[in-house]
Parts: structure tokens; C-alpha cells; sequence
């Protein structure tokens, strides 16, 4: 069946102000067949968060049956994250149009293409790591017939992030998408403390 692809638009706000939210962390040792990618889907964080928080790790890439990591949880971040859908939610029921189904994968997605812009220092919709939105949810098996993306930075909270978007006509059309049926939502933070977001939107 033919893919029909829906507008991406980007957002770039810059905000002086950092809100400063904490991740949770666990311990975990490493068992058997381990990898870092899979204890990363595991605890859903990604790769490059594990390497935040486990220093040792930047020196060697390898992990040993045994080793004790820190795992940050996330929870502070995937707070936001869920408050955002509630928000797009809220947005859509104004609008006389049925709720989005957040979608974990697809959020799992998102917040790698967050932490994606923050590592290679670039802010749209194409990564030089996993090339188009279509392309990055296509790599990362998420099925799709219609698909859009919305991205931002800078924004403190998910009100100010959602504000943002529906101020702007591109953003506020995905958000407010009839076609659309599920939505993920990502965010991460860079070392000064500045959000990146980024929302995800498929019809299957």
C-alpha cells in the first residue's frame, strides 16, 4: 500500500532559563547475552543516556558478565513526555476529534531522535544518523501508512512546548491530524539542561 507522507515541520526556540529534572536511577548487573542496546529497550532509555551515567563506559564500550551499571529509569523525563500527550489530547477534544493512542515504541523513537539532535548537534527533521522521520521509524520497525513529525527546543515545560506548536500553523495541523491515530512523544536533555523534544504521529 502506498505511503503517503504528511508535513514535517521544526520548531527552534532557544529559552534562557533551564528547568532542571533529575532522572531516576537503578543498579543493574550484567547477565549472559547482555548488550547495552538491549538492557537500554529493556529499561527504555537509550545507549547514550547508559554512557551518561556510567563513566567508565567511555573508555570502553564493552560490558563484562558481572558489572554493576547505573540505569537511569527516565521516569522525571517520560513524566513530561506523557503530560505532552495529555496535552495533545486535550488540544484534539477541543477540536471535536477522538484522543491520539500514545504509542511506547513509537515514543522509545522519539526520544532517540531527541538525544540524536543533542549528540550531533543539529536541530530538523533529518538525522544524519537515521536519515528521515519515515526512514528512523521504518529502521526501528514502527509500521506506519501516514506518518508526521513535530520538533522543538528550549521549551521549559510541556505547556510551553505544546503552546509553541499550536501557535504555529505546520505543528498545530499534525497535532490536530484527523488521520492520525497514535503519537509518541520524546524528550531529552543536553548537558546545559535544555530540553529537546520531538513528536511522532502515525496512522497504521
Amino acid at each position: 500500500m502506498k505511503r503517503v507522507i504528511k508535513i514535517l515541520i521544526g520548531l527552534f526556540i532557544i529559552l534562557s532559563i533551564p528547568m532542571v529534572t533529575k532522572a531516576e536511577t537503578l543498579k543493574y548487573t550484567v547477565k549472559p547475552g547482555d548488550t547495552l542496546w538491549a538492557i537500554s529497550v529493556k529499561y527504555n532509555t537509550t545507549v547514550e543516556q547508559i554512557k551518561k551515567y556510567n563513566p567508565q563506559l567511555t573508555t570502553t564500550p564493552y560490558i563484562k558478565v558481572g558489572q554493576v551499571l547505573t540505569i537511569p529509569t527516565m521516569d522525571s523525563i517520560r513524566a513530561l513526555e506523557n503530560e505532552v500527550v495529555r496535552l495533545v489530547n486535550v488540544q484534539r477534544s477541543r477540536n471535536g476529534l477522538g484522543p491520539l493512542v500514545a504509542n511506547a515504541e513509537l515514543s522509545r523513537v522519539a526520544r532517540i531522535k531527541s538525544q540524536d539532535m543533542i549528540n550531533k548537534r543539529y536541530f530538523s527533521h533529518y538525522s544524519p544518523t537515521y536519515g528521515s522521520p519515515f526512514q528512523m521509524m521504518q529502521a526501528f520497525g514502527i509500521r506506519f501508512y501516514s506518518a508526521g513529525e513535530n520538533i522543538a527546543m528550549g521549551q521549559r515545560t510541556p505547556s510551553e512546548v505544546m503552546n509553541s506548536w499550536m501557535n504555529s500553523a505546520g505543528h498545530k495541523a499534525n497535532i490536530l491530524n484527523v488521520n492520525f491515530k497514535e503519537i509518541g512523544v520524546g524528550a531529552a536533555r543536553d548537558s546545559s539542561g535544555s530540553l529537546y523534544w520531538t513528536q511522532m504521529f502515525i496512522t497504521r
